[in-house]
């Protein structure tokens, strides 16, 4: 294996030394390293920058054991110009999106035999709802791979319940022209561990609306990261979650703004209630010397609503093109408004229901950005679950 040195000349590289072993720092968040390999990572500690705020400890299984990664059941009624099953992974185009960037997903890419594959090939746009049930206590991986055809469009939900022990790679490829809603529902169980990485191509006049909801499971990791690759392409991250005692909720969202004239939006909103709960929020935006005309703005807002709770929250811009319409970005966690709760029990409403209402409307503000009307009134439902629980135990 050969590298060109600064002089120019071939310098010969030891096979088994790989961009891990190297100590100078990465300088832009594009630069980090990938593989499908996880043998081409470091050993996991706990003490790297990309982990230090992860429970290691209790991902170790999906980090360096065994995965068992064939197919499993799902629940799937595609309509007309849609394409759902599984096939095996050399038959399958994985990997054109992107690759892993830990070792987590590495492993889980690596024992991977079976690829879940969705096709939207329909140019009126049509929903598709992909139920998965109790996956079990084994140590699972998973991949999923969606394609929207040139001009075609289509809204995709993932809904995730019961029991798992999972990591997982999803792909999203948009071609020209089209545009995809694509929802991911965590509503596992209690004791559930699900860690999943996903990547998205947006090309040219293509749109993605990427959505995350993570209610359930003891601790949930699902990291999107989105190239806008092509000419006017755009896409729209968003995030609800809600913490209670036992959960940790994490999501590191990464846009990069490859082609001209593109535009990027992020809004996650998420809740904590009880002692031990946790989220993690990082959002990385970089703009490439290419994205001229680039507009984007990330934002991440945290309610929280006991004693005993911890949100991490670290936005991140990185600029290399001075030729951009605007760029931005905000952080904020913090208990609830009082001038809000004022506001309501001056009209009578009782501040338990204020409470509620306000919480309600801060994370609905995310539940509506869905399209479907049956999502957004389950979800809805289930925030409201939660308070009723935080109310029973405060």
């Amino acid at each position: 294996m050969t590298s060109a040195a600064p002089d120019g000349s071939k310098v010969t590289l030891d096979p088994s030394m790989t961009r891990v072993d190297n100590q100078v720092p990465v300088q832009t968040r594009s630069e980090r390293f990938h593989s499908t390999n996880p043998a081409d990572f470091a050993a996991v500690t706990g003490r790297e920058a990309e982990w230090r705020l992860s429970p290691v400890k209790e991902l170790s299984a999906l980090i360096d054991g065994p995965l068992d990664g064939g197919d499993y059941p799902i629940e799937a009624e595609p309509p007309a110009g849609v394409t759902v099953g599984f096939v095996d992974t050399a038959n399958s185009t994985r990997g054109a999106v992107a690759e892993p960037e830990d070792k987590l997903a590495a492993n889980a890419w690596s024992q991977v035999t079976k690829v879940l594959t969705i096709e939207v090939a329909s140019e009126q746009k049509t929903t598709t709802r992909v139920v998965r049930k109790d996956l079990g206590a084994t140590p699972r991986a998973a991949h999923t791979l969606i394609t929207v055809n040139e001009g075609c469009h289509g809204v995709v939900i993932l809904e995730s319940y019961g029991d798992a022990l999972l990591g997982e790679n999803l792909e999203v490829a948009l071609h020209p022209g089209s545009s995809l809603e694509l929802v991911s529902l965590q509503e596992w169980n209690d004791d559930s561990i699900h860690y999943a990485s996903h990547f998205g191509a947006v090309h040219r006049d293509a749109a993605l609306t990427h959505i995350v909801a993570s209610m359930g499971g003891h601790i949930v990791t699902v990291n999107p990261s989105v190239t806008l690759a092509g000419q006017g392409s755009s896409g729209e991250l968003y995030g609800v979650y809600f913490a209670d005692a036992h959960q940790h909720l994490e999501h590191r969202v990464y846009v990069h703004h490859e082609g001209p004239d593109t535009m990027s939006r992020v809004s996650y909103k998420g809740a904590l209630h009880g002692t031990g709960a946790r989220t993690v929020w990082i959002g990385d935006v970089l703009i490439g010397a290419e994205a001229t005309g680039t507009d984007s703005y990330e934002e991440n807002r945290n309610l929280v609503l006991s004693d005993g709770t911890r949100a991490d929250s670290i936005p991140n811009l990185e600029i290399k093109t001075g030729d951009i319409a605007g760029a931005g970005h905000a952080s904020a966690t913090g208990r609830f408004d009082d001038e809000h709760l004022f506001y309501l029990q001056s009209r009578g409403i009782p501040e338990v229901q204020a409470r509620r209402l306000v919480v309600q409307g801060f994370l609905g503000a995310i539940v509506h950005k869905m399209s479907d009307e049956q999502l957004r009134d389950q979800l809805l439902e289930r925030v409201k679950q939660k308070l009723r629980e935080t109310e029973e135990t405060a």
